[in-house]
């Protein structure tokens, strides 16, 4: 796998997700050995179950465990230490990690607990703990959230799990952006699998999730990190330590150069029952007919950019937008996404990106 691509599943079953996404990137030929040592960081912020959109899904580890132990590689750790405040291995239990751990035989050191060394990070002094610095190979599992301080947070920001608490204390008072940057120059990110099956909107630690049921794998964080942005609506230049990363030459944001393989096409799988309360507000704009995860919650994505920029009115109500293949064929006002054709005004794509969804509102509700 090469640093500008991006490989993309779709669906629901998210262990077989992980083993083929795996499988497609040459995860193993990444490796190398398989006496090589693995490690693998997943966002286990705090105790909250991954349906809440802030840790990551245990059926992601556990298929990229049992595809480590297919292709032989046995010297693999968990590994990962929560915000302050929060236990660690109550965070473990809460997301059922305990349960994937002994299913595979894989011990897992709490960061919070472990030895910590410090080291000049491109001009910054940053202390990193030691388990996450002595593999030789480190899998990267966050998830793709927004975040109250920082916008977004995904790979990058991620690796503050692997510093001390102490250290954690001092990066909020630097004020976040200039020491994630600085740190990701020594925090290893060998592959990144990102976890974008239901991440929160804004909040580090969930209770709004948007289900798109997604699964993606980077070797590039910083472009990990720019396509985050392009999937919330943002520009990397309102996430700072992303540019400040790729000024330090963490890797690259320039998502033109990029090559995504896309493994399958989005189903239809808004899930029923009652949805987050924010969700449920932005929802009533909606007017959804069979719609994917993928291409509904990039919709969100871009109703909440706008509820924050002021440009959301219950006036608006009049002209729900139609969204979902049950539209193929059904004549609206506005639609979004490819299976909106016969509306009036409609924006292509599958699914389209939320800053684009964004643009076309906007300039839709402006005439």
């Amino acid at each position: 796998m090469e640093k500008n691509e991006i490989y993309l599943i779709h669906g629901t079953d998210y262990f077989e997700m992980t083993k083929r996404l795996l499988s497609e990137a040459g995860l193993s030929d990444m490796i190398g050995e398989r006496d090589a040592s693995v490690g693998i960081k997943p966002n286990l912020v705090a105790a909250s179950a991954p349906s809440q959109g802030a840790t990551t899904h245990g059926e992601v580890v556990a298929g990229l465990l049992a595809y480590l132990q297919e292709q032989g590689f046995s010297r693999i750790t968990v590994m990962e230490g929560s915000w302050v405040g929060a236990d660690t291995m109550r965070s473990l239990r809460a997301a059922g990690y305990d349960q994937v751990l002994k299913r595979y035989q894989v011990p897992f050191v709490d960061l919070q607990k472990d030895g910590f060394r410090e080291y000049d990070a491109s001009g910054m002094k940053i202390k990193v703990c030691d388990a996450a610095l002595s593999v030789d190979f480190m899998i990267n599992v966050p998830v793709l959230k927004g975040h109250c301080q920082t916008t977004v947070t995904c790979a990058l920001k991620n690796n503050k799990g692997v510093i001390p608490n102490s250290e954690k204390r001092r990066f909020h008072t630097l004020g976040l952006h200039k020491p994630i940057a600085h740190l990701n120059t020594v925090a290893k990110n060998d592959f990144i699998l990102v976890d974008n099956i239901c991440g929160d909107l804004d909040f580090e630690e969930g209770g709004n999730p948007v289900p798109m049921d997604r699964i993606l794998g980077f070797a590039d964080p910083v472009l990990c990190d720019a396509f985050v942005c392009d999937t919330m609506g943002f520009s990397v230049s309102e996430v700072p330590y992303i540019g400040m990363a790729e000024a330090l030459g963490v890797g690259s944001s320039d998502l033109s150069q990029a090559k995504l393989h896309a493994l399958n096409e989005p189903v239809s799988a808004v899930p029923s029952g009652r949805p987050a309360r924010r969700v449920e507000k932005l929802s009533r704009y909606v007017l959804a007919d069979d719609a994917c995860s993928a291409c509904y919650g990039s919709l969100i994505h871009a109703l909440n950019r706008m509820d924050e920029a002021g440009l959301l009115e219950k006036r608006l109500l009049k002209h729900p937008i139609a969204i979902g293949q049950g539209w193929q064929k059904k004549e609206g006002e506005i639609g979004i996404g490819r299976c909106s054709g016969c509306c009036r005004r409609s924006l292509k794509g599958c699914p389209p990106k939320a800053g684009e969804i964004f643009s076309f509102l906007e300039a839709c509700w402006g005439k």
